[in-house]
């Protein structure tokens, strides 16, 4: 049995492209998400990973 390093999926924090608002969302979404401010989309489920359409500020561990 393989022990891992740490968590395979991160938390992110990005800044809406519509009204700059900075959120965290989860790395890998199982649903749409939105910006809390303005309902743009900020990511969406592919496959494993989300498709982040935002601007990606920092990776949280």
């Amino acid at each position: 049995m393989n022990k891992l390093s740490g968590p395979i999926s991160k938390f992110v924090k990005v800044r809406c492209p519509k009204c700059k608002n900075e959120q965290i969302i989860f790395g890998k979404p199982s649903t749409k998400i939105q910006c809390l401010v303005c309902s743009s989309i900020l990511s969406e489920p592919e496959g494993g990973k989300g498709k982040i359409k935002a601007r990606v500020l920092e990776v949280l561990e």
